[in-house]
């Protein structure tokens, strides 16, 4: 933690010098990067618990940003022309945040309008239209959406500066330059937004929207190879999704996740409970040791299909956390029944090689997971019966330490317990036989 913490240090005074150089080559008041520097600092704590949000990717945004408007300023074209909505835009949809949005808004804005002929106007005019932007943005799934907001940021840019000259109407070719520039904005973020998701590893909700495409070839695979472990990726998704939605974490992200978390299962389907035929279970002819073996390869073999994809790094996690570093109980229990006197049987040996789940939804992911399961094994799944397996799953993972490396709460997880209950109850339910 203290090599960590002079680490953020040494970072953050290494740009402040650097910043200060550049705004002394390019002739900005100093007083910028000071503001800068200020502006970080008191944001600085809410990025951190944002991935991917490090200090380095967003100078980076802001600095592209503020090249952009920097130099079409510098050839004499008027403040109108700079494509100010950009950042704010991809920043909300690269990190899903709001106050990332905001402060790359300022900081830009600020910056540019330092340097323009009409600094409060050119101020007040870029924030109204990124704060617009922004909030239409936010929680996008289409790429109309995008479209739209760049177009309704035009608009507001548009009655900001007939407000600020008090209805003054002039030089109109100003009035279509800003509605045109908004425009091109919005389709010149949804060129870049696939680059960009590239570079900084993270994935949109455009993008998680396109994954969830049935058509997708690993779900095909998993249609036709392994059609009961797509089901259960289904049923998983669907209560990831609902629970992390209640929690207040990214549900789109947890049902996604949950679709590909099972993937490594098609490098040997047959293998896996879901997929086997009735009263056929070709672990019954293997030791418990080659057994766990196999049922514990199917997460490395699932990141390996997922490198083989070019699946997003955001859905490795998925893959690689979904069981944590549980323990394969069942293998490990026959294990110790079949071991004679004098055999040690070390559990470390049964446990999946991990990471645990570090962030809400995958945390979510994988208590989805095994209540689902543990609920399928259930004869009379009758709703008490499936509330009490759902507490006891939950309850040996909370005690085995699987959700020791996110930020799940006590609160969440009974709110999580909740909706598991419900779901299940209304899927796994008692039929009334009709015939």
């Amino acid at each position: 933690m203290k090599n960590l913490l002079n680490k953020n240090i040494f970072l953050i005074a290494g740009l402040s010098v650097f910043l200060f150089f550049f705004s002394h080559l390019i002739h900005l008041n100093p007083a910028i990067p000071l503001f800068l520097i200020i502006l970080y600092l008191c944001f600085r704590n809410k990025f951190t618990r944002i991935k991917n949000a490090g200090l380095i990717n967003l100078s980076f945004l802001f600095l592209i940003s503020f090249s952009i408007g920097h130099s079409l300023l510098k050839h004499g074209l008027s403040f109108y022309f700079i494509p100010i909505v950009i950042i704010p835009m991809l920043s909300v949809l690269l990190f899903n945040n709001l106050e990332i949005a905001y402060f790359l808004s300022l900081a830009t804005s600020v910056s540019l309008a330092s340097i323009s002929p009409e600094p409060f106007k050119a101020w007040f005019i870029f924030m109204a239209s990124c704060s617009c932007a922004i909030l239409l943005v936010n929680k996008a799934n289409k790429r109309t959406s995008v479209i739209q907001a760049g177009i309704v940021a035009g608009l507001i840019q548009l009655i900001t500066l007939i407000l600020l000259e008090h209805f003054w109407i002039n030089q109109p070719q100003r009035y279509l330059i800003i509605l045109l520039n908004s425009l091109i904005s919005g389709i010149i973020v949804l060129g870049v937004l696939p680059v960009f998701e590239y570079l900084l590893q993270t994935v949109t909700n455009i993008s998680l929207l396109e994954l969830a495409d049935s058509h997708h070839p690993i779900l095909q695979r998993m249609i036709l190879e392994a059609p009961g472990t797509y089901h259960h990726s289904l049923i998983v998704g669907n209560l990831s999704d609902s629970a992390c939605t209640t929690i207040g974490a990214n549900g789109l992200l947890a049902r996604v996740g949950a679709y590909y978390h099972d993937i490594g299962k098609l490098q040997k389907p047959e293998y896996f409970i879901e997929n086997q035929q009735i009263k056929k279970n070709l672990h019954d002819a293997l030791s418990p040791t080659m057994s766990k073996l196999i049922i514990m390869n199917h997460v490395k073999e699932g990141l390996d299909l997922a490198k083989k994809y070019s699946l997003s790094p955001v859905l490795w996690d998925f893959i690689q956390q979904h069981h944590g570093n549980s323990l394969v109980y069942y293998f490990y229990r026959r294990a110790l029944e079949g071991k004679e006197e004098d055999q040690e049987v070390a559990e470390e040996g049964f446990r999946y090689p991990g990471p645990k789940p570090n962030s809400k939804e995958t945390a979510v992911v994988l208590l989805a997971d095994s209540v689902e399961a543990a609920t399928r094994t259930l004869k009379e799944p009758t709703p008490a019966k499936i509330e009490e397996i759902v507490h006891k799953v939950i309850n040996n993972k909370f005690i085995d330490g699987q959700l020791d490396e996110c930020e799940l709460t006590l609160k969440d997880i009974e709110r999580i317990s909740s909706v598991f209950t419900k779901m299940l109850s209304g899927i796994y339910h008692s039929r009334v036989n009709y015939s």
